[in-house]
């Protein structure tokens, strides 16, 4: 099965629920040039995630989703909503959605969970998902250990249900790389910060640009919550001070307001400037279509000549 046919959509990819940027506005815009947008939970309760829902239908009629990050403090209340607001689509992220699975489900929702193991991606089915989103530690963000090329296939052979790959994808030949190892579509992110409609500052989106492909580190791993950004002055003083021993508490003051202080204020010294490895290949700034496009022309492309080759 693809991607496309289980969501309805025109392409077989999804647009990641990036915290903080991923409004129902630059939702709708990814639905509308043929991926399934997603609105993002992070830092949002109940009743500002259902305006940005509502937002999303106002600006779109095609599918679209939210992503709901499991650590929220008010997740039980945003469960609930999607139900109220028949969210037909639901990612999740950092937890066991088992819970709410019943509610969702019996509204209709296809519910597809982001793993980081094939034995996180067994729960997640045996939970009653609808399919599972494999996220390699190439991503942006909050990552795992494994890459996407190792959990991907794993994960296909571990589950039977479809399987998207997320995490290092940014071009055709990834897309098509992704399809090679099993997986129905994919989920990309970083490549859409780029775009004229993402929201995020004029900063951030040069910084990606001008980014080389060792731009990124990785903060929190001795805190057992790893985070892939940008490096630049805040992620060198968070390395130090984690090599050192630092507590929690210490760490957490570093970051406190670090993603919307890069999202919003363009802050590229002090703020959590959150980026996949892809963004050394990054180079312009094009409409959301324009990325998408050239990303599954050139993955049927590659496919094509795929089935040619003779080993």
């Amino acid at each position: 099965m693809k991607l496309r046919d289980l969501t309805g959509t025109k392409y077989s990819v999804i647009q990641g629920g990036m915290a903080n940027i991923a409004t129902g506005e630059f939702a709708a815009a990814c639905s509308n040039a043929g991926a399934l947008g997603l609105v993002a939970s992070g830092g949002m309760d109940a009743e500002s995630l259902r305006e940005q829902i509502r937002i999303c239908k106002s600006k779109t009629d095609k599918p679209f989703g939210v992503n709901l990050m499991l650590m929220n403090p008010d997740v039980d209340n945003i469960a609930k909503m999607l139900v109220e607001e028949k969210v037909q689509f639901i990612t999740t992220g950092a937890g066991n959605p088992g819970k709410y699975m019943k509610a969702w489900k019996d509204m209709g929702a296809k519910v597809f969970p982001v793993v980081a193991s094939v034995a996180l991606a067994k729960i997640m089915v045996r939970a009653g998902a609808d399919a599972v989103i494999a996220e390699g530690g190439e991503s942006g963000g909050h990552v795992g250990d494994m890459t996407t090329m190792t959990l991907l296939p794993q994960v296909v052979a571990a589950v039977d249900v479809p399987v998207i790959a997320a995490g290092g994808i940014a071009s055709g030949e990834q897309m098509a790389a992704a399809m090679m190892l099993g997986a129905c579509g994919v989920q990309v992110g970083t490549c859409l910060l780029v775009s004229e409609e993402c929201p995020i500052h004029e900063n951030y989106k040069q910084t990606l640009i001008k980014a080389k492909d060792n731009a990124t580190t990785v903060t929190g791993r001795s805190q057992g919550a790893p985070v892939r950004i940008i490096k630049n002055e805040m992620a060198r003083e968070y390395l130090k001070l984690e090599a050192e021993g630092a507590d929690r508490e210490k760490l957490e003051h570093i970051t406190l307001g670090g993603l919307r202080r890069a999202v919003c204020d363009g802050d590229m010294i002090r703020g959590s400037v959150m980026s996949g490895q892809v963004c050394g290949q990054l180079t312009a700034i094009r409409p959301v279509v324009e990325i998408l496009d050239e990303m599954v022309t050139g993955a049927k492309t590659c496919l094509s000549k795929a089935a040619s080759i003779e080993m």
